[in-house]
C-alpha cells in the first residue's frame, strides 16, 4: 500500500482538501444527470460508487477526526447506500500508513527517543493503519509488542475539522437553536479524549481488570512505561479482525460463542460499570484460534449518568413504552420532547420514537434474540427509509434528545451489526451471572 509522507495539519490546507473533494462530487452529479437525461432508468449505483470513492480518498489523506467520521458512518449499514458502507469500512483498519521516515520522526517527537533506542526490534512498516493512529510490531525483552503511534497534528485539528462539518450537519439534521451546540461539544470532547493515549492506557487497564472474569474474553497487557501522550505499547495479539472472521465459512457454534461473549461484555459494562467501550466496529475486535474474543482500543469510553441510564432502560420494557402517560414523561426526561414543542411536534415525535424504540429495544423483550434474523434488519432498514423520506420531519426542529444518545445509540447500533455478522442467537440475560 502506498505510504504518506505528509499529513495536512493547518486549517487552510485541510479546508482546501475538502473543497477539492466537493468539486469532484459536483462533477460526479453532472455526469449522472447527463446520462440520466438520455436514459430514465439509469441507476444511481455508479454515482454512489464515484462519490463514495472521492469522499473516502479525500478523508483518508486528512486522517484524524475527518476520517473518524467515515469510520462511524461505515457502521450505518441500514442508512447508507452499500457503495458508501463498503468504501468507508476501509477506514476501520486499512488506510494508507505513514512512511517509515515520518514514523521515525513522529516517534522521536512524541517520545524523545527513536524507536530503535527503546525497543530491541521495531518494524518500520505499519501493520494496521486507521483513522487516528497506526500500529507497528516491536519486541523487547523477548515479548512481542504492538506499538500504536498517533498521526501528527490529529489532536490540534479536531476543532477546525468539526467546524467544517458543522454547517452540513446542521442542514442535514435540521438542527435549530443554540441547544444544538451540545451535540458538537460532545463529539469534540470524545474525539479529544481519543487522542489522549495516557488516558486510553488507564481506561484500558481499568476495563480489562473489571471484565477479566467474563469467559472467552481476552485483553492485551498495556505498558505505561513504554507509552506516552501519543504512543501506546501493548502485547501483540494474534487473531483475525472480527469482520475478516465473519467473511469466513465459520461454524455457527463459534459465531454463537463469540456473539454471546460480545453481548455479555457490553451488557456488563453498561449495566454494572455504567460506562462502555463506545466504538464497537470490527477493527477493535480480534478472534484468536480458540475462537475467543480479544478486545482492543479503549480510546472511546462513554460514561453513562444515572439520569440518562434510568429512563433509557425503563423504555426498554414493553409495558412502559405502551403506557402513554409514562412514555411521554420519559421522553421529556430524555430531552426528546421539549418544553417549547407545539402540540403537532409532541404528537409527531412521540409517535416516531414509540416506533423506533419499540423496534430497537426488541432484543430486551425476550429471553433469547436471534440477531441473524433478516426480518429484524428489514424492519430496521424500512424504518430508516421511511423517516429519511419523510417531508414532515424535515420541517421539524431536529434538535432532539440528550447528548448522551449520540454515543449510546452508536454503541448499540454497532453492537447489533457485529452480532448480525456473527449470526448470533443471544441469551439476553446471560451477562447477569457475572455481576457479583
Amino acid at each position: 500500500m502506498k505510504t504518506i509522507d505528509k499529513i495536512p495539519t493547518g486549517k487552510f490546507n485541510r479546508t482546501s482538501r475538502m473543497v477539492k473533494t466537493g468539486a469532484k462530487i459536483g462533477g460526479n452529479y453532472l455526469k449522472y444527470y447527463s446520462k440520466k437525461a438520455f436514459d430514465k432508468n439509469y441507476s444511481r449505483d455508479e454515482l454512489d460508487e464515484s462519490n463514495a470513492s472521492d469522499i473516502y480518498n479525500g478523508l483518508k489523506s486528512l486522517k484524524g477526526s475527518a476520517l473518524k467520521v467515515a469510520q462511524m458512518l461505515s457502521m450505518e449499514k441500514s442508512l447508507l447506500p452499500n457503495a458508501y458502507v463498503e468504501k468507508f469500512s476501509l477506514s476501520q483498519f486499512s488506510v494508507p500508513p505513514l512512511s517509515a521516515p515520518l514514523v521515525r520522526k513522529t516517534f522521536k517527537k512524541y517520545h524523545g527517543d527513536y524507536p530503535e533506542q527503546l525497543f530491541d526490534h521495531f518494524t518500520a512498516e505499519s501493520v494496521n493503519a486507521a483513522s487516528i493512529g497506526q500500529v507497528h510490531k516491536a519486541e523487547k525483552d523477548g515479548k512481542k509488542l504492538a506499538v500504536k503511534i498517533q498521526y501528527p497534528g490529529v489532536a490540534d485539528s479536531i476543532s477546525s475539522d468539526l467546524a467544517m462539518v458543522k454547517p452540513v450537519a446542521v442542514r442535514m439534521f435540521n438542527l435549530k437553536g443554540k441547544d444544538s451546540e451540545k451535540y458538537f461539544k460532545e463529539v469534540e470532547h470524545k474525539l479529544l479524549e481519543e487522542t489522549d493515549y495516557v488516558l486510553e492506557v488507564k481506561q484500558s487497564q481499568v476495563i480489562s481488570e473489571a471484565c477479566a472474569h467474563i469467559p472467552n474474553l481476552i485483553f492485551p497487557k498495556y505498558y505505561p512505561e513504554l507509552s506516552s501522550q501519543r504512543i501506546i505499547t501493548m502485547d501483540w495479539m494474534d487473531g483475525l479482525h472480527l469482520s475478516e472472521f465473519a467473511k469466513t465459512d465459520f461454524d455457527l457454534k463459534d459465531g454463537q460463542k463469540i456473539g454471546q461473549t460480545l453481548w455479555n461484555f457490553y451488557m456488563y459494562q453498561i449495566h454494572h460499570l455504567k460506562e462502555v467501550h463506545a466504538d464497537p466496529h470490527p477493527g477493535n475486535f480480534l478472534i484468536n484460534e480458540n475462537k475467543e474474543l480479544i478486545a482492543i482500543d479503549f480510546g472511546c469510553i462513554k460514561k453513562i449518568p444515572l439520569k440518562f441510564y434510568t429512563p433509557y432502560f425503563e423504555l426498554a420494557v414493553p409495558e412502559n413504552i405502551n403506557n402513554k402517560e409514562f412514555f411521554l414523561k420519559k421522553l421529556y426526561e430524555l430531552e426528546i420532547l421539549r418544553p417549547d414543542d407545539s402540540q403537532e411536534e409532541i404528537q409527531y415525535f412521540s409517535a416516531l420514537f414509540h416506533e423506533m424504540l419499540s423496534l430497537f429495544t426488541s432484543p430486551f423483550h425476550k429471553e433469547n434474540f436471534d440477531f441473524g434474523d433478516e426480518e429484524f434488519w428489514q424492519n430496521v432498514s424500512s424504518l430508516s427509509e421511511k423517516y429519511s423520506q419523510d417531508q414532515t420531519l424535515r420541517k421539524m426542529n431536529g434538535n432532539r434528545g440528550s447528548k448522551h444518545f449520540l454515543y449510546i445509540n452508536r454503541t448499540f447500533f454497532g453492537l447489533y451489526n457485529l452480532l448480525h455478522d456473527l449470526k448470533a442467537h443471544i441469551k439476553v440475560n446471560d451477562y447477569k451471572k457475572y455481576i457479583a
